[in-house]
């Protein structure tokens, strides 16, 4: 980052926090900010997040917290001090003084409780393309027909997250991913925030080390990650990659050669591959090629 960019974002940072705590005790929306300060809630959400360490919401929420803590001390009682500082209840107290940061597995069982995700929905050469992120990375890439059932199956996983649609915030990304499916970028290096276990991690981790426009089979990823006999659950584990081609579980195919099931469709997954050995084939034999 230059010393431009640090100086702005420091600047957004300060003025953010100034005016929130010009509502107080009063919150606002990173859509609210987002018009206020003329600048993305994506983008906003992420680079407060990266300055301060806390996002506006839960800056926001700190203030209320010591605003309710000093009308104790004055004297209140906690349930006239609840009301006063806007918690509306002491359930909402609770949330607000224990949250949690970022994905953790109770967040995702909670459905998102306490989340921003921030989304887009885009045509693509396969149809649609939905892409979904926190300020952290990408956690949903999923392809269909329409963008309705997309959005209405990101509404369902995360269910008590916020969400807001961004397409120009995600912009950079998704483009990214439009440029892959188009065979212009190779691979695609996104930041990725991920619920999973510590096995399904170290599946997608080897996914993501095939070179585009190969493709290994269960059993050979399941000898690379040093466990020869857990085909089933390497395959399990591609099964429920939530980022579809960040994580390219299209490049899985049956020993026998077969291309198997995919959960976007089988002629999405042969598309993709026919995409990437092409593109492979014109980087091979382009004249700027190394070869």
């Amino acid at each position: 980052m230059t010393t431009n960019e640090s100086v702005e974002r420091a600047d957004l940072i300060k003025r953010v926090c100034a005016h929130l705590q010009e509502i107080h005790p009063r919150s606002a929306s990173l859509r609210e900010l987002g018009e206020r300060f003329h600048i993305s809630p994506f983008h906003l959400q992420r680079s407060f997040k990266a300055g301060a360490g806390i996002t506006p919401r839960q800056f926001a929420d700190s203030l209320r917290l010591e605003e309710f803590k000093a009308q104790v001390r004055k004297g209140a009682l906690i349930t006239d001090a609840i009301h006063a500082v806007g918690y509306g209840s002491s359930s909402r107290l609770y949330e607000r003084s224990d949250e949690s940061l970022g994905m953790t597995p109770s967040t995702y069982r909670k459905r998102g409780a306490g989340m921003t995700v921030f989304f887009s929905a885009v045509p693509c050469p396969l149809g649609w393309l939905l892409v979904a992120a926190t300020e952290r990375g990408v956690c949903k890439v999923s392809l269909g027909d329409q963008p309705g059932p997309l959005i209405d199956d990101l509404a369902a996983e995360f269910a008590e997250a916020e969400r807001l649609r961004d397409d120009d915030g995600l912009g950079f990304w998704v483009e990214r991913i439009v440029a892959y499916l188009e065979g212009w970028q190779p691979d695609i290096n996104l930041p990725l925030d991920l619920r999973a276990t510590a096995f399904q991690l170290k599946v997608w981790r080897e996914l993501q080390a095939i070179p585009a426009g190969e493709t290994r089979s269960y059993s050979e990823v399941a000898a690379a990650i040093g466990q020869p006999s857990a085909s089933r659950a390497v395959a399990g584990a591609c099964a429920r990659n939530p980022v579809a081609l960040v994580i390219p579980c299209h490049r899985i195919i049956r020993a026998d050669k077969s291309l198997g099931g995919y959960r976007w469709g089988i002629e999405r997954k042969r598309a993709l591959l026919e995409t990437e050995r092409q593109a492979l084939q014109q980087r091979q034999f382009s004249p700027d090629s190394d070869g």
